[in-house]
């Protein structure tokens, strides 16, 4: 198995350390002996993490933290031109490497599935590494969220499988050249890097492309966006295309998926028979990702009963769903969707998972381009709730856009008959949502931001 170190991995230096990609290749780099370095901007659990393994992490961005003898500075698409540890780096002639070459360097001569779509990736790659993991097969993987704890986002394995969740919004999933490829939908998103549908195809095509020769692509049937990148790749004749999905066309067929509570039991038509397995999460979305990640593992050889079984283990991924907790008869649940699609899967799920229970939601817009081009859909889906908090818009790594605000959320929302309250001040949510929730509720926070913070302070208020 390789496993070594690239020598411009040796004493590599992370700019944004802390960030789900940076610090899962991080981990795994320090796992295998490398002299990892790197700042982030605040202090973390992850940080602490990271440096129970022996990385060194500086809070703050300074020139001095970046060390003279650093062989690489590995960066993400989020980290500004004028950072002062790149500028320092150009200063020092140290090489500048992408988070996705780093990645890509670290799955070298594996049997490598990456996971790719708009929705679901760090769930099917939680999924498979659970799995794989459970199964003895000791997988290295990379996910954009963590398992269990802070730092649980990777881990180096001594097997020969490398399990990567693969980010299409800057493009970077086109390095990969994996042995099996999950499409698990393919929908317009991350508009400052991508203008068109076409464009998105286009990325996507390069992405399957890589696959490598005799290599498979697992690919929904049931997506549209899923179904025309299935047309424009079919004809590539070393690509073995397996699909998923609820339409009778599919290869493996989802024949039922049945609620029970906050789980799910699943039937899968495969090779003719019937096999049903349960999935620790409630909703239909997160039983296709497990039978996506069931096909992915069948397609490297792996018996589907055991696959099949091993998949029930998977518990969870932090923010996908995950329980916060309990306070004066109201349960608190957190959620990372924040496009239309993912949103609606979540909210439906909740409503499927407990029908009886009033839905209190707070949502966190993500991004000034996206509430731009689809803040009427994510007002839209906020009708599926009784109750909506709303909080200003989230920017991560951008500026403001003039005129784009979350009221083309709320405005949307209350014109689909949505009831909707807008915070501004997110510190005073906790008051809010303790002064609308009332025993047997629950409550969703929801956002790709920071808004994940607001479960324990909503508790906590709720018990006062």
């Amino acid at each position: 198995m390789a496993s070594a170190i690239p020598t411009a991995m040796e004493r590599p230096h992370f700019i944004g350390i802390g960030g789900a990609g940076m610090s899962g290749i991080a981990k795994i780099l320090a796992q295998r002996g490398a002299e990892v370095a790197g700042s982030d901007a605040k202090e973390s659990a992850t940080a602490e993490a990271l440096r129970a393994l022996g990385a060194t992490v500086h809070i703050g961005h300074a020139a001095g933290h970046l060390a003279d003898d650093a062989t690489c500075v590995v960066v993400s698409s989020a980290i500004r031109a004028d950072n002062p540890e790149l500028t320092r780096a150009a200063e020092l002639s140290v090489p500048v490497v992408h988070r996705s070459d780093a990645l890509a360097s670290l799955m070298g001569g594996l049997r490598a599935i990456a996971v790719a779509g708009t929705h679901g990736k760090t769930t099917t790659t939680s999924m498979l590494a659970v799995a794989l993991t459970e199964l003895g097969l000791d997988p290295s993987y990379a996910i954009g969220g963590d398992l269990e704890g802070p730092g649980t986002n990777a881990r180096h394995g001594e097997g020969d499988i490398f399990v990567a969740e693969a980010d299409e919004s800057d493009r970077s999933f086109q390095k990969y050249d994996p042995e099996v490829a999950i499409v698990l939908n393919v929908e317009l998103d991350h508009h400052a890097n991508y203008a068109s549908m076409d464009e998105i195809y286009d990325s996507f095509e390069i992405f399957v492309g890589k696959v490598r020769p005799g290599g498979t692509l697992v690919i929904s049937a049931d997506q549209p966006g899923a179904v025309e990148l299935t047309r424009r790749v079919r004809d590539l004749s070393s690509l073995n295309v397996v699909t998923y999905g609820e339409s009778e066309t599919a290869d493996v067929r989802v024949h039922k998926v049945t609620p029970r509570g906050l789980t799910s039991e699943v039937t899968v038509l495969l090779n003719g028979k019937f096999l049903t397995f349960t999935v620790s999460v409630p909703g239909r979305h997160y039983a296709h990702n497990a039978v996506a990640a069931l096909a992915a593992g069948v397609a490297l050889g792996i018996p589907a009963h055991n696959l099949a079984s091993a998949l029930g283990k998977y518990t969870g991924v932090k923010r996908r769903l995950q329980l916060k907790g309990e306070a004066k008869g109201v349960q608190v649940i957190d959620s990372y969707a924040h496009h239309p699609t993912e949103m609606t899967a979540d909210l439906e799920a909740m409503r499927g998972a407990a029908a009886d229970a009033r839905l209190l939601v707070v949502f966190q817009p993500h991004l000034f381009s996206r509430t731009q081009e689809l803040g009427k859909e994510m007002g839209q889906a906020l009708a599926l709730a009784d109750l909506s908090v709303v909080l200003d818009i989230y920017p991560a790594r951008e500026d403001p856009v003039p005129g784009v605000t979350s009221e083309l959320i709320i405005d949307a929302a209350r014109a689909a008959g949505a009831t909707v309250t807008a915070v501004h001040d997110k510190e005073t949510v906790p008051d809010v949502v303790a002064g609308m929730a009332a025993p047997g509720d629950l409550v969703l926070t929801m956002g790709a931001g920071d808004v994940t913070d607001l479960g324990p302070a909503i508790l906590a208020r709720l018990s006062n």
